[in-house]
């Protein structure tokens, strides 16, 4: 399987922008800190996490493509896990009316949208600073459809019923994830 080092490799040669990078490192966090949460296999749901959003920059035109090209990248460079393959093109699914089916896809599906809001909660704070933000913060902005209003919360709460989760849990497992990596994201 694709390794960290190979997969960082991969998606700097595909996506320039420091943002979207930023975004796709916070995916991989909560991803991997998703998977302990689930005893599942750590390195493979961080590296879909990683990926998930690689070819954003090619494909925003073709939102039909999204994540398939990442997939083909990854299947150029000799991958065969199907579990991680299908776990980065189902990112994309939505585009075509198909939902997630496995419990790695869900928490892809539903954290996604998570780590934009809670960035967005950070970046409102005086000291832009993840390491004050609480749960709490995140859930006092959660109803104010203004506030990040282009982050689907719909998403988000499918982290009860698909990964059975509450939701303020759901947001301490990603608050405490992207708290662990606030250096790389320069929060």
């Amino acid at each position: 399987m694709i390794n960290k080092k190979e997969a960082l490799t991969l998606l700097h040669s595909k996506m320039q922008s420091v943002n979207l990078r930023k975004h796709c490192y916070s995916v991989a966090a909560v991803m991997r800190a998703l998977a302990k949460h689930f005893g599942e296999d750590e390195n493979l749901w961080e590296i879909v996490g990683l990926l998930h959003d690689g070819d954003y920059e090619f494909t925003k035109t073709d939102p039909g493509n999204h994540a398939k090209l990442m997939a083909q990248w990854v299947r150029e460079l000799g991958e065969k896990n199907e579990e991680l393959l299908t776990g980065i093109e189902s990112h994309g699914w939505f585009h075509e009316g198909r939902l997630p089916q496995t419990r790695m896809q869900w928490a892809l599906y539903s954290c996604d949208e998570l780590t934009g809001l809670i960035i967005a909660v950070t970046l409102v704070r005086p000291d832009k600073k993840l390491a004050n933000v609480t749960v709490e913060n995140i859930l006092s902005k959660w109803k104010s459809k203004s506030f990040a209003a282009g982050v689907k919360r719909e998403d988000i709460e499918n982290c009860e019923k698909e990964l059975r989760i509450p939701l303020n849990g759901f947001i301490d497992i990603a608050l405490k994830a992207m708290q662990g990596i606030h250096e790389e994201l320069g929060l």
